[in-house]
This record gives structure tokens, sequence and C-alpha cells, in this order.
């Protein structure tokens, strides 16, 4: 018996067999259990979802399955045998044809991006077994093509952003892939950088990938790539298993209810009370270019920046910011900001959450409450030393207000999941109550509760007085939660989208024909 799955009008066979059995799989920090008793099975030919909120578990299991992290106990059985996952590593998991691209950053800055796609397969040779370098480049150069990554097979990774990147290594995981029904794939969250185009490409990659025999477990907080490609899922809350979907079940609302543990009502955008003085302008950047549009962001208001990968979205937050060299005036609260760098640009009341968070705004040696603490180490202060005792009650205060999940204020920070520890930047800049908030895809790669936990909280900065301006490369996010927003096309401001008009539709008709008249 084989069961027919319709993807978006393609129809593909899915096997009843499956790929993948995990059986009990548990694993516990101490007295903090982060899985238990985890149990599903993968069809061969399918797209898997796995699915949980941050914190649920799901980046230690991929971690186990991987061998890079051991299980206290369990089991995977992948074709005809059954292995122990207590003791699994990293040979065993390659050997056995199991495929990763990680959440966290995996490839090789010091490398170009043809050496990086050659990490995973190999290089190409010629006489003697020496490399090839013409013929890896031109292999580079038909994988990025395939992917539309528009870098040069020479490039070093350490030049790419943060998105170019895991493009990158989602190309290095699926380069050999191409009709072939060997190995599992397993993706954890591949797109929680890639803007719509790129997420639309690989998804229909992933979906041609499956109709050839791939098996594929996909792990995203995106529940409409859940509902478009994928046949089954699983859904992990609390390191448990909560719920095993077949594809009728794949709804918005019942994925929601099973990720979250209760309904969540129609995220709508929530409005920010008025502030006393709400449209007076906060933050002016005069952009000096003939072609460029100035940005004005009053008090209250929270504004957006759209525009497609490489727009500059991203570079002319760091200009206002300071961390790159201004080409444009920076006028808050009507002052000047003439001082260059990012110090001069926090003394006037500006803070920046950066999109690369693991590498531009994380120290991942300290603990939480060293973290929350190092950018107003005043507040902890008594006298000339800082009060251990105080910077602790402070961050769980904090750690209370901003609904992180962490067991203790002196755990490292990195033992938090990827959501929490957006939500700990977060914090830390808000303690300032800042007058500017710049934030670089505030929202990136966390489950639907903790986006709408994130977006009131930036609502509720709103509120208090300050003007924010959002990058995201999700036009769905930018509607829900601006008031109006800009496009921003080559790192300059093109054009605006008003509050009458700002829809997915607009956003998109507006950033592609600026890409096109270009």
């Amino acid at each position: 018996m084989r069961i027919s799955t319709s993807i978006e009008g393609a129809e593909r066979d899915v096997s009843p067999i499956p790929a993948l059995t995990l059986s009990g799989i548990s694993k516990s920090y101490g007295v903090n259990r982060a899985l238990g008793d985890v149990s599903f099975d993968v069809q061969r030919s399918s797209i898997h979802g796995l699915l949980g909120g941050n914190g649920s578990g799901k980046s230690t299991l991929i971690k186990i399955l991987a061998g890079v992290v051991e299980a206290d106990a369990g089991r995977m059985r992948v074709g005809d045998s059954w292995h122990d996952l207590a003791a699994h590593s990293p040979r065993r998991a390659s050997e056995l044809g199991l495929r990763f691209v990680h959440q966290q950053n995996s490839t090789f800055h010091d490398l170009s991006v043809a050496e990086n796609l050659a990490i995973e397969r190999g290089f190409e040779t010629g006489v003697g077994g020496r490399i090839n370098w013409a013929a890896q480049r031109r292999w580079a150069r038909t994988v990025l093509d395939r992917f539309e990554i528009p870098v040069e097979p020479g490039t070093p990774v350490s030049e790419l952003g943060a998105a170019m990147q895991m493009m990158v290594s989602i190309a290095r995981a699926l380069q050999d892939t191409d009709g072939s029904a060997n190995g599992i794939l397993i993706l954890d969250e591949p797109t929680a950088s890639l803007p719509r185009h790129e997420v639309d490409v690989l998804l229909d990659a992933l979906t041609r990938f499956a109709m050839a025999g791939q098996s594929i477990v996909l792990v995203t907080h995106r529940l409409p790539e859940v509902m478009s490609v994928c046949d089954r899922a699983t859904v992990i809350r609390d390191g448990s298993v909560a719920a095993n979907l077949e594809r009728p079940d794949l709804t918005h609302d019942r994925l929601v209810a099973e990720i979250m543990g209760r309904p969540l009502a129609s995220l709508v955008k929530v409005e920010s009370a008025s502030t006393g003085d709400a449209g007076r302008p906060v933050l002016t950047v005069k952009a000096n270019h003939s072609v460029a549009k100035d940005i004005v962001v009053g008090a209250g208001e929270v504004v957006g920046l759209a525009g497609l990968l490489g727009s500059g979205r991203s570079s002319l937050l760091r200009r206002i910011f300071g961390q790159s060299e201004r080409v444009e005036e920076v006028i808050v609260d009507g002052v000047p900001v003439v001082a260059k760098g990012a110090a001069a640009a926090m003394a006037a009341g500006v803070a920046y959450v950066p999109e690369d968070r693991p590498r531009e705004a994380l120290f991942p040696d300290l603990s939480i409450s060293e973290n929350l603490s190092i950018a107003e180490q005043g507040a902890s202060s008594r006298g000339i030393r800082i009060s251990s005792d105080l910077e602790r009650r402070r961050a769980r205060d904090l750690i209370s207000a901003f609904s992180v999940k962490a067991a203790s204020e002196r755990l490292s920070l990195v033992s938090l999941s990827g959501g929490n520890q957006q939500k700990i930047i977060l914090a830390r800049w808000m303690q300032r109550r800042p007058k500017v908030l710049l934030l670089d895809e505030p929202t990136q790669g966390v489950d639907v509760g903790a986006r709408a936990e994130l977006h009131r909280i930036i609502r509720a900065a709103a509120s208090d007085g300050a003007a924010v301006l959002v990058a995201s490369s999700e036009f769905e996010e930018l509607v829900a939660l601006c008031d109006r927003a800009f496009i921003v096309h080559d790192g300059l401001v093109v054009d605006e989208v008003v509050a009458e008009e700002l829809t997915e539709e607009v956003l998109n008709d507006r950033v592609y024909a600026k890409e096109v008249l270009s």
C-alpha cells in the first residue's frame, strides 16, 4: 500500500515503510530534562516536519541524531538495523547516510565558497590526485546557480552575511541529492534567515528530492512551510512528543494549539498606546543622496524596512548605529549624532539588535546575568564595584518580565535556546529605555508564541515613546507589526508604503518593482 500526497499540485507516492524510526530517546542535563521518551517514524520519500517552541528540545534531538550529543537512552532504526543512541557518534551518523544542516553556522569562514562546498563531497581532482581548481570552481558555479546564490566561488565565506552563509550550508548538504533516494536529510531551521523567494526555491527543491525518493526531516518555526510541503509532522513540547500529525491535520490552528499546549487567538496588529507626544520626530536620517528618501520615525511608531536579500537593510541599520561609516546625517530628538562609533549612538539613546546575534551580540562565555548587565552596568553597581547580588536580582526581574525560559540567571547564555537568547539581547537594551530601537530580523528563528511575545515587547517600547525601526525579510511580519514601511534598495530608502497601503501584496510589488527598474 502506498499513500499519494499532493504538494501544491505535484503528486508523489509516500511509502508506508519508515526510513527512520526513533524510539524512547531521553536526555537530561542535571535536573533539567531536555527530552523524555521521544518516539516517531519518518516515512520514505517524504518531508517530515519537526516543530516545537523555543526550548522544546528539537535542537537537542537533532544533535543526538548527529552524534554530537550523547543520549541518556534511546534507539534509532535506519533501514533494517537498530542503533543505540547512547553510543552514537558523528562517524556512525555519516555512515548511516544522515546528512545535516544545523541551526548554528557550520561554514568554514577562512575557506572560499568553492572550498566549503568541497568539504562535503570531496575536491575535484586531476592527474596524480591533485586538486583541479578549475573543475572545482566550475562545479561550485553550477551549485551556486542552481540554488540562486549570488556570490562567486572564490569569495571567502567570512565576507558573506549570515543569510548567504546559511545558503552555502544548505547547498553543501544538498548538492549531490538531486535524484538520489539514499540517506536521510535533516535540516534544522534552514529557512530562518532566508527571504521569501529563496525560501520558495528551497522548498521547491525539497519537494523534488522527496518525489525522487529522498527522506527529509524539516525543522522549522514557519507554519506555512509545514502546511505547504510536509506530509507528516511531529510536535515536541517540553521535551516530549505532543502530537504526531498526518497531512490533513496540518492546519495553522491545530499546529499552534499543539506547539503551545493551548489555542492562540489570531495574531493581529497590536497598536501601541498613546505616548502623549505621538508623532513627534525622534529619529531623522537625512539621506544626502539624490535618489534616496529621508527616514523620519516619530515617538510611538514602529516602521519597517523591506527589501530583498542583499538590498542593504542591515547595512543601513549599522550605519545609523555607527558601526559602519555613515553617508547619512543622523538626528535623534533634534540633536545631530556627530561623533562616529556605536558609543556616540548609545549616548544619544540608540539601541541596536543585529541580525547575526551569535556573532555580534552574544557573550557566550558569560552568564545570563552578565549578558544582561553589560549594557547598563551602572544599574548593578555600588560605588565603583559591580554588585553580583544586585546584578543577579535585576537579571531575575528581566528574565521574568521577558518570559525567558531559564532555570537560573547563573547559567551560561549558550545553555538557552535561540529564541530565549534573542529575548535576553532585547531585554539588555530595553532596560536602558532607548529613544530609538533598531531591530534587524527581531523574530528570526522563534516560534509562533515567542513571536507574539516579542511583538508585544516591541510595541511596549513604542508605547514608552521610542521610535522603532525594524528590518525583516518577512513581509507578513512587517504588516503585523509596523505602522508603515520603507523600501530599501542598494542600502538606500527608495520608496515608502503608508499605513493604508501596508499589505504583503503591496510590499512584494514595490520591492520587486525597484529590483526590476534598477
